[in-house]
C-alpha cells in the first residue's frame, strides 16, 4: 500500500490527466477528416494520433504547436489527403478550448490543502498559459517541454522538475494518465507514480502510445486519489 503521507509534492501530467484531451483532439480532427471524406473509428484515430505525435516529438526539438501541426499533416499522409494551412493550425489553436475533467478542479483544491502542486507537461509555455486559469488552483511549479527542450518520456524534463522542486525524490509523487509518457520514465528515476486510468475510447492508452508498467497506485480519476489521501488523514 502506498504511503501517501510521506509525499510533500504532487506533480501532474496535464493533458489527458487534468484536461480532457481526447474530447479536444476529436473536436479538432473530426471536422478535418469529415471535410476530406475520411471516416475513422475513435479507437483508430487515437492510435494514429499517438503514433504521429511520438514521431513528431523525436529528433530535433520543435515547439509543441509545430508538433500538433505535424500530426495533422501526418493524418493527411496516412489517409490520403492534403490539409489546408488553416486545418493544420486548427489542432494547436483548439488547445485553448480543451476543458478539465469534471473531477479535476475539486480534487486539485482538496489536494492543495496538503501538498505542493506542480505540472510537468509536453507543451509550450504559451499554450499552457491558456489552460492554467481553468485549473483554479495556484501551482507551485510548472515545467514544460518548451523549457526542457525535450518531450516526455525524455528524462531531462523530469530531472528539471526535481531540481526546481528541490525536495528529495522520495517526497515527490507523479500523477499521470500516460504509462508511456509518464509512469515509465518517472519510475526509472525513482519517482513514485499514480496511474490515472481514465475511461477511454482506447482503453489503457488513450491518445498515448500503448505501454505497460507497474505504477505504485492506480486510480480511475482524481476524486479517487483525493479520497485516498483523506482516508489516510
Amino acid at each position: 500500500m502506498l504511503d501517501l503521507g510521506r509525499f510533500k509534492v504532487l506533480t501532474f501530467d496535464c493533458y489527458g490527466t487534468l484536461i480532457d484531451w481526447e474530447t479536444g483532439i476529436f473536436s479538432a480532427l473530426r471536422p478535418i477528416l469529415a471535410a476530406h471524406g475520411k471516416p475513422i473509428t475513435d479507437f483508430a484515430l487515437l492510435e494514429m494520433y499517438s503514433t504521429l505525435e511520438a514521431e513528431a516529438e523525436r529528433g530535433e526539438f520543435q515547439p509543441y504547436r509545430e508538433v500538433l501541426q505535424s500530426v495533422v499533416r501526418g493524418f493527411g499522409r496516412r489517409l490520403g489527403f492534403t490539409p489546408t494551412i488553416a486545418q493544420m493550425r486548427c489542432l494547436p489553436e483548439s488547445l485553448a478550448t480543451w476543458r478539465p475533467f469534471p473531477d479535476t478542479v475539486p480534487a486539485l483544491r482538496e489536494l492543495k490543502k496538503r501538498y505542493q502542486l506542480a505540472v510537468i507537461s509536453n507543451v509550450d509555455d504559451d499554450l499552457f498559459a491558456t489552460t492554467a486559469p481553468q485549473l483554479k488552483v495556484s501551482l507551485n511549479h510548472v515545467i514544460t517541454a518548451g523549457q526542457a527542450r525535450c518531450y516526455k518520456p525524455c528524462l531531462e524534463i523530469f530531472k528539471m522538475a526535481l531540481t526546481r522542486i528541490g525536495v528529495p525524490v522520495g517526497q515527490v509523487l507523479h500523477v499521470a494518465q500516460s504509462v508511456y509518457h509518464d509512469v515509465i520514465p518517472a519510475r526509472s528515476l525513482g519517482i513514485s507514480t499514480v496511474w490515472v486510468n481514465r475511461p477511454s475510447s482506447r482503453p489503457g492508452a488513450g491518445a498515448s502510445k500503448a505501454a505497460s508498467a507497474n505504477p505504485d497506485l492506480e486510480v480511475a480519476d482524481l476524486t479517487a486519489l483525493s479520497e485516498a489521501v483523506q482516508t489516510e488523514n
